[in-house]
């Protein structure tokens, strides 16, 4: 395995101005389309592409790609974009399909690789060292959750401890036996953690962790989330995230305000949807728009013009010491989950941070019906009747609507190690 890029190539790469940038993208987007046109996914899609493009406006006229897209008529084969024979991946994981079935997602041993030169960017806003211990809180199952992270980690010397199995009781005890100094998780674990601690007497402000790697869901950018979990654990927050389907795409800023796409390994794109614009509008600087991503090196899946369904506020002009382009509070929401609630867009991810602006641990989940016309949200926390009564207010002072909130009993709901699924929604299909 080729070594990762170092310390001063990733330096050298943030400090790249925006010609510097396009130029490379556009080298290695072509590189990755003469790729792609072999696969018939792709060749079907692009019968008129010429080849080379000459500017990086033509990869607007390329058509959009989404999961549904990508998804093969059969359980359990792997989705239209990995159509290399077989026998060249060696890495397999799945991600949530859109018909009820995992949809798999393969690696070869060159994918894999630059799996790892996308994490190197995290880890080096981390300031990851071969002195560090790193505890991977997530279970090791067929999802890629923080699976690269590892090979990453490992690669870069640090000594890494997988936590896969072990219940949340012992994963703590294997932080302080241990001295982790980094913990890789997602946002809801590592507030989780910081509950269970407290059951058990551990004070995990004294422990050797500094730094937290969360990824799996928006959280580790919004301040809320962000300030709960520092003063938890005493430690700072590193925000990180990916897909399966497109791979590891972003890195938190040093100030912890949003994350950076790594401009060297994808093209983004910011687009606006609707009626008038139905393949989407070019965002302005700072506008809400869904991220949509080219990935420039995993070429035995190469994901193309990828709706990523991640909503965020983007500037290319900005004051970071990195200058690829900055997510202004990283990951919002998604466009898939958004509700509209009396004419308000309402995102789970904001209705988390409103919860834990009151409570950092409590357990929370959100019910959405329908009535009439008009989406209804409603909400069950593990909180007080009063508490439940002063969330209720902070909803209709930070989102000018009213939500119902509901006190149900302690321990009652479920908790999550990966993705939190906290929306039960009960409109009808």
């Amino acid at each position: 395995m080729n070594p990762l890029p170092t310390e001063s190539d990733i330096s050298t790469q943030w400090q790249l101005d925006r010609s510097q940038i396009e130029t490379l993208q556009l080298e290695r987007l072509n590189a990755i389309l003469a790729t792609a046109i072999r696969n018939k996914f792709y060749r079907d899609r692009y019968a008129d592409l010429q080849l080379p493009l000459h500017s990086l406006d033509q990869l607007s006229q390329l058509p959009l790609v989404t999961k549904s897209d990508m998804v093969a008529p059969s359980p359990g084969d792997p989705g239209r974009i990995f159509a290399l024979p077989r026998e060249q991946y060696s890495r397999f994981h799945q991600t949530s399909g859109t018909s009820g079935h995992p949809m798999p997602v393969l690696d070869t041993q060159q994918d894999w690789q630059w799996w790892l030169d996308c994490w190197r960017h995290v880890l080096h806003a981390a300031d990851i060292r071969a002195s560090d211990v790193a505890m991977m809180a997530f279970s090791f199952g067929p999802f890629i959750g923080f699976w690269t992270a590892s090979d990453a980690l490992v690669a870069a010397g640090a000594l890494v401890i997988p936590g896969g199995g072990m219940s949340s009781e012992t994963r703590l005890q294997m932080i302080v036996e241990q001295q982790c100094t980094v913990v890789c998780c997602t946002p809801t674990y590592a507030l989780h953690l910081i509950a269970v601690a407290e059951k058990l007497g551990i004070d995990l402000t004294q422990t050797a962790v500094s730094r937290l790697i969360v990824a799996g869901e928006p959280g580790g950018s919004a301040p809320a989330i962000r300030s709960r979990i520092q003063a938890g654990w005493n430690a700072t927050v590193i925000d990180h995230s990916g897909a399966s389907e497109i791979g590891a795409w972003g890195f938190g800023s040093r100030d912890g305000s949003g994350l950076h796409v790594i401009e060297t390994e994808f093209i983004a794109q910011r687009l606006c949807f609707d009626d008038d614009h139905p393949d989407g509008r070019p965002a302005a600087d700072g506008e809400e728009a869904e991220l949509v991503l080219t990935g420039l090196g995993r070429h035995g899946g190469p994901a193309i013009r990828y709706r990523t369904g991640d909503i965020v506020r983007g500037f290319q002009q900005h004051d970071h010491p990195c200058r690829f382009l900055f997510l202004d509070g990283g990951v919002l929401g998604r466009s898939d989950d958004m509700m509209v609630v009396r004419g308000v867009n309402v995102f789970p991810s904001s209705i988390e941070s409103i919860v834990r602006q009151l409570n950092p641990t409590a357990e929370f989940r959100m019910i959405v019906t329908k009535q009439g016309e008009m989406d209804s949200l409603a909400v069950e926390a593990e909180l007080s009747e009063s508490d439940c009564r002063q969330l209720a207010e902070l909803f209709q002072k930070r989102l000018a609507m009213r939500v119902a909130v509901t006190p149900v009993p302690a321990e009652s709901l479920p908790r999550f190690q990966a993705k939190a699924k906290r929306m039960v929604d009960q409109r009808p299909k």
